[in-house]
């Protein structure tokens, strides 16, 4: 554990355990497990030595060769990705296009609009249809509330497998094929 979390595991009024949070009596110690940690042998990571498991945190600290097992870890997890990053487009959340609020899901979105929004005239871009490959980031809506109500009722992602980069063609072709499979 770390400290901050120990400690509050510790705190005078209730002491618990870091694990199964129930009360500790005060004095008591799991002596079954020091004896365990004092008797169970392991093996160094980097150099290999064998000692007790109660000397391996010292051990460790001065090892130079199991910080270097440690750091060629670490490189392992922190290499560049396999697949290549591209910029996708975020298609999860959305600002509102009125008063800048960030972070909304459709149906959020949605529901924001119609909770603040509804009376507002104001022409805006649907940050939803901007956000598609087919989207326009420009075109302005004139009716912004019914443009939500009529095309945003639901999400896309709920009801169809979206393959954004796909031809419409092949995506008509695969929901043909699919409906043929389910009758």
């Amino acid at each position: 554990f770390c400290t901050p979390c120990l400690q509050e595991c510790l705190k005078p009024k209730k002491p618990v355990c870091g694990v199964c949070r129930s009360t500790l009596s005060p004095g008591s110690r799991a002596l079954d497990l020091e004896k365990q940690i004092e008797t169970t042998e392991t093996t160094c990571n980097g150099c290999n030595k064998k000692m007790y498991l109660s000397k391996m945190r010292s051990h460790a600290a001065s090892c130079s060769k199991y910080q270097n097992y440690i750091m060629e870890g670490v490189k392992a997890v922190t290499k560049e990705p396999l697949h290549s990053t591209r910029n996708f487009p975020n298609r999860f959340t959305f600002p509102c296009p009125y008063c800048s609020e960030k972070n909304f899901d459709q149906e959020g979105l949605v529901e924001h609009c119609k909770a603040l929004h509804s009376m507002d005239a104001k022409q805006v871009v649907c940050p939803i249809c901007a956000s598609m490959p087919w989207g326009d980031p420009n075109y302005r809506s004139a009716n912004f509330m019914e443009h939500l109500q009529r095309r945003h009722r639901f999400s896309y992602d709920t009801f169809v497998v979206c393959d954004y980069d796909a031809d419409e063609d092949d995506m008509m072709a695969q929901v043909l094929m699919r409906s043929l499979r389910d009758k």
